[in-house]
């Protein structure tokens, strides 16, 4: 990817999410906490008990706070809506985890501070992925572990894509999904993941999917829709006089997905899995 174009994605997804993509999650916490549930407790179940752990893309703080109920943990993240949220989340639950402000790509850690690192859907927006490993090696004690929770490709979730290509030919300016790019599917590519590790500092990499089913409330599948993704990003722009038949249009694609009051999908994941070596 030229190196111009590669910039200009990074500082796009860093304003993004410390604008309206971080405020989204903050304002819909409760919901996507329930919709992402599965996904923590794989997370924290694959996490070694004990010791210091990093929370890369600690987003409001759920994977982090559930984390530092048995272990010494520190989340981070890029937007400050999110850590401000997930501050909150911790004094809440009366945890005492931390929280940085920053982007793992290059935020300058402790040497060897850590025993693990651990990640839900906090890896796929880095700049220079190898870069960003290489630095999470180095904050990693030697033998330390790397558990990571991320998306397969688009084609395996299809609920993912669901409202642009529904509204694609309403919204003509809803952002292209570009393959490498920061994004939610930049590790689709099993094998592509191996090589960034790898290269990265990181050994015994195991690279495994798993697919886990999720459900959310009908009645929130409208502000879901509308919040997130590509479609999210762009809804704001929407005129009045078209923001309805939009919506329509949207919320029908869904119908496959609604069993009652409930809306059921299969999330496809990789769980992965390495060391500092």
């Amino acid at each position: 990817m030229d190196r111009e174009v590669k910039e200009a994605d990074v500082a796009e997804e860093a304003s993004h999410w410390n604008r309206s993509a971080g405020q989204a999650w903050v304002e819909t916490q409760d919901l996507m906490d329930g919709i992402l549930k599965p996904m923590e407790e794989l997370l924290v179940e694959a996490v070694p008990a004990g010791g210091r752990v990093l929370d890369v893309g600690c987003g409001t703080g759920a994977t982090t706070v559930a984390v530092a109920r048995r272990s010494d943990c520190t989340g981070i993240d890029i937007s400050e809506p999110m850590v401000e949220a997930a501050r909150a989340r911790a004094e809440r639950a009366g945890v005492a985890a931390r929280f940085v402000r920053a982007d793992a790509e290059d935020h300058a850690f402790e040497p060897g501070s850590f025993d693990t690192v651990m990640s839900r859907f906090g890896v796929m927006f880095f700049g220079d992925p190898v870069r960003a490993f290489a630095n999470l090696r180095r904050a990693t004690r030697d033998e330390g572990a790397l558990r990571l929770v991320v998306w397969r490709g688009e084609e395996e979730n299809p609920f993912m894509t669901t409202a642009e290509r529904a509204a694609a030919p309403l919204v003509p300016d809803i952002p292209e999904r570009k393959p490498d790019a920061p994004g939610q599917f930049a590790f689709a590519d099993a094998g592509r993941v191996r090589g960034i590790l790898e290269d990265g500092g990181w050994g015994g990499v195991d690279v495994r999917p798993v697919d886990v089913e999720c459900v959310m409330p009908e009645k929130d599948l409208v502000t879901y829709i509308t919040r997130f993704g590509p479609l999210g990003l762009v809804m704001d722009e929407v005129p009045e006089a078209a923001r309805e038949e939009v919506v329509g249009t949207v919320r029908a694609a869904f119908d496959p997905y609604v069993h009652g009051g409930e809306v059921r999908f299969t999330a496809a994941l990789w769980m992965i899995a390495a060391r500092a070596s």
